[in-house]
């Protein structure tokens, strides 16, 4: 099944300096006359697609939800579970899930969305004023980690993550970078997947774009805006400067080396939003990690994993079909077996 949604759903980056680089961006943030969204289901409750659930779990602030969606497998017996951070934008999943994850046949799945997203919204290009002020990396790692733990505690069968059956942790886009600092909480981990993520650091891996697309003044405009005295909640380029200064200084290159766990990595070589470049850095700096490390780069695939290249084809359930193959004997190795 080709998912054309699919490129818009990982593409919205709420960066929107990156996207103003790419020229591909719209201008984000809230929309004039936008109500605050405050909590994670959205009213009137949506429509579920066959098989899924739609949920709540406690964030890291009293207060704060994150709408989580569920799903069994689809075809019995279950072999493995699936944690999904999605990237930054605000899309809301539950309107695509279904078609994007139909591949992961004998997955359980369980989907995590930033506090303040609508999970009805679909692939949406805005986001409103309370959401930009309230999301940071470091917030997104913290309420991921207490929804995660919390999960965890009220663990129902069907549900990821829990015991028995193995757990991918796998991050789209954005979501890779809070790959390191989620890990360790997730019993029975076998392996961790970056989809169109380079494994940078963020501020390196924007360096290379930004000198790719000669928008270097931008860059160091937005580099004086980090490193100012200004307060964080000061809106620069669609984000917060505490977002930027989380930005700034997040660390992700030397965990995923440092790691323990097996590492899959797959990405398009016509990705518009991060340079080749920047994936075969990353693939150079991990030539010493000591956990298996596997790369797979898709000829002409997009940052969605798209490609027209002798025809369209999707490579987001060419890899669903991958992870398919590994979870028939996760005891033969992860790369070993997910690599073609």
């Amino acid at each position: 099944m080709r998912v054309r949604l699919n490129q818009r759903i990982v593409a919205l980056r709420l960066r929107s300096v990156i996207l103003t680089l790419l020229q591909a961006a719209a201008l984000l943030g809230a929309s004039e006359g936008a109500k605050a969204v405050t909590g994670a289901i959205p009213d009137p409750a949506p429509t579920l697609p066959a098989g899924w659930l739609l949920g709540t779990l406690p964030g890291a602030r009293p207060g704060v939800q994150l709408a989580v969606l569920t799903r069994p497998a689809l075809v019995p017996p279950a072999r493995y579970r699936v944690v999904v951070l999605p990237g930054s934008g605000c899309t809301g999943w539950l309107p695509v899930a279904a078609r994007y994850f139909a591949g992961l046949l004998h997955a359980e799945l369980l989907v995590l969305h930033k506090p303040g997203v609508n999970v009805n919204a679909g692939p949406a290009t805005e986001c409103t004023a309370t959401f930009v002020q309230n999301d940071t990396l470091s917030s997104w790692r913290d309420h991921a980690r207490a929804a995660l733990q919390a999960h965890r505690t009220r663990f129902q069968p069907n549900s990821p993550p829990g015991p028995g059956l193995p757990v991918l942790l796998l991050g789209i886009s954005e979501g890779a970078e809070l790959l390191p600092d989620l890990a360790a909480d997730l019993p029975n981990l076998a392996g961790v997947v970056m989809i169109s993520a380079p494994g940078l650091d963020p501020r390196e891996a924007g360096e290379l774009q930004a000198r790719r697309l000669g928008q270097w003044p931008a860059w160091q405009a937005l580099a004086r805006a980090q490193a100012s005295e200004a307060r964080d909640d000061t809106v620069w380029e669609g984000r917060t400067l505490g977002y930027w200064r989380d930005f700034w200084h997040w660390r992700l290159a030397d965990p995923l080396r440092e790691a323990s766990w097996p590492l899959l990595r797959v990405w398009g070589d016509a990705d518009k939003l991060v340079s080749v470049t920047a994936y075969q850095r990353f693939a150079q700096q991990l030539t010493t990690r000591v956990a298996p490390f596997c790369d797979l780069r898709l000829p002409g695939a997009d940052h969605g994993l798209q490609s027209e290249q002798e025809g369209p084809r999707d490579g987001l359930q060419w890899l669903w079909a991958r992870l398919e193959v590994w979870a028939r004997k996760p005891s033969a190795g992860f790369c070993e077996q997910v690599l073609p």
